[in-house]
């Protein structure tokens, strides 16, 4: 609904300023019967909105990465809302997702290169390797870390080192070929073109007041997102941590499509807001808000740690720590 009211009021500014440019008029005259009253606001930005941001390799990786995070989860859910999977087997769970994961390398390698081409990106070998290798190798290196901490305990819960090969032959043989051949398709399409031609000197952008700023508007818009599914993360975490059967798949499946909804609205509305201020630096910071539920994500952990959890070894909070800092992350990229 915020999209249909925002592109309902934007579609007829797009034409007057495509047609101005067409004539070679100014942005503010030239007799148009739409150029009555004067640009305020958002509209005078419009020849930098599609500006390409800062470090956009690295935004176009972590994008790439957090569609493969989010149809994976997508699918895994679904999979066993229709059950496909067994909530008292655990591993059938846990394997599922991994080759999810796997397969989703083309989209995530597909998204990666077509919004790195957007962004005029030529550094195109680097998208092509940093896509399938940045983050999942982060992850793989932070689990491998905590790992290492329950091989020293001498655990039976430790996941043996031919395990780790496996996965990472799995990783090498199948996600990294469909990450490049996603990618590949994608650079060889047509770049996206923008509803309206860029300046070529950018816009004094003036400081910002408020919950714009870039902390506060995290703070205030990540909460939302949060509010939808923070229920539903108890029952998650003692299904972990108290080897709990967890059987709500479809609960799960209704909060994971309203965080879905409310963090897109909130994001439209956050990013609408911040043109209205004349700061056009929109895809970072749409970026960041949608993912900061994460904060709140990562301190409900540690909170739930303090009401719930007594670990008899500092190894045991070393894991928990580790765990739920890498969840936290993970859920940053994907939302």
């Amino acid at each position: 609904m915020v999209s249909t009211i925002l592109l309902r009021s934007l579609r007829k500014d797009i034409a007057r300023y495509n047609r101005l440019d067409q004539l070679g008029l100014d942005d503010f005259g030239g007799g148009d019967e739409d150029s009555v009253q004067e640009d305020s606001g958002w509209k005078l930005v419009h020849g930098d909105v599609f500006r390409p941001p800062k470090n956009p390799l690295l935004l176009s990786v972590l994008l790439g990465n957090g569609a493969q995070l989010f149809m994976m989860t997508g699918f895994t859910i679904a999979f066993a809302l229709l059950g496909f999977l067994s909530p008292s087997n655990r591993g059938s769970l846990g394997t599922v997702m991994i080759l999810l994961y796997t397969l989703f390398g083309f989209i995530g390698g597909h998204v990666s290169a077509r919004v790195y081409k957007a962004f005029h990106g030529d550094a195109w070998k680097q998208n092509f390797a940093y896509t399938p290798i940045a983050i999942p190798g982060l992850v793989f290196a932070v689990f491998f870390l905590l790992n290492l901490f329950v091989w020293a305990r001498g655990s039976s819960g430790a996941v043996p080192f031919t395990t780790m090969l496996v996965i990472v032959a799995i990783w090498f043989l199948i996600s990294v070929p469909l990450s490049v051949a996603g990618s590949w398709l994608g650079f060889r399409a047509a770049a996206p073109t923008a509803p309206v031609r860029t300046k070529q000197i950018p816009r004094q952008i003036p400081p910002a007041r408020g919950y714009l700023r870039p902390l506060p508007s995290m703070l205030l818009v990540g909460v939302l997102p949060f509010g939808a599914i923070f229920v539903e993360l108890y029952f998650v975490l003692n299904s972990i941590w108290f080897s709990r059967v967890y059987y709500m798949f479809g609960f799960l499946f209704l909060c994971y499509g309203l965080m879905i909804c409310t963090a897109a609205c909130v994001t439209v509305l956050i990013v609408y807001f911040l043109l209205c201020a004349e700061n056009y630096h929109w895809q970072w910071r749409s970026f960041c808000t949608a993912g900061a539920s994460a904060a709140y994500v990562f301190a409900y952990c540690l909170l739930y740690w303090v009401r719930a959890l007594r670990f008899g070894s500092w190894t045991a909070g070393v894991l928990y720590l580790g765990y739920s800092a890498l969840i936290s992350g993970l859920f940053f990229v994907l939302s």
